[in-house]
């Protein structure tokens, strides 16, 4: 059986970092969010919005729910506003948080089916893999953002999941 309480733990992490992400990155000129600095997103604003796509493509597969914003390509911003994306972001985050808590271990022992949007073959994993997923895919490229931020000397604050609060 797969504890359901390790992804509720890592969708209230998502949460709580991506606040702090964005507190951190609001001290940053909006010009210098959306320069180019060499990230594999470009920019500390189109990385953010590559972990929103990720997490709406996502979601739609594990929901079968239509998300209300949608996602234009690999590499291509959702959102030009930084204050839309934030929002926008913010929203997903306590959305997949209240998803979480709705998680089943059947669910998650079964099989996702689903066609890639990077090249429209059909794909087949476990559930449980597909949110591992999610969730570390969150966290690699808020990691990168993080980086950029630190090169701008923001610093973020503690990162590390053991000292979340409310652990």
């Amino acid at each position: 059986m797969l504890d359901l309480q390790i992804y509720q733990t890592l969708a209230e992490y998502n949460h709580w970092m991506t606040e702090k992400l964005y507190a951190a990155a609001d001290s940053v000129p909006d010009s210098v969010r959306k320069e180019d600095r060499g990230a594999f997103f470009r920019s500390i604003h189109s990385t953010f919005n590559h972990i929103l796509m990720g997490d709406i493509a996502w979601m739609q597969r594990f929901t079968e729910r239509p998300y209300p914003i949608a996602v234009k390509g690999m590499g291509v911003d959702i959102f030009e506003d930084y204050a839309a994306l934030q929002s926008a972001h913010l929203d997903m985050a306590l959305y997949i948080k209240d998803w979480s808590q709705t998680l089943k271990s059947e669910w998650l022992s079964g099989q996702l089916h689903w066609e890639s949007l990077a090249d429209n073959v059909p794909r087949e994993r476990p559930c449980w893999l597909c949110v591992s997923h999610l969730f570390n895919h969150q966290t690699h490229h808020r990691g990168q953002i993080t980086t950029l931020l630190k090169q701008l000397d923001v610093d973020v604050g503690d990162t590390d999941l053991p000292f979340m609060p409310g652990l």
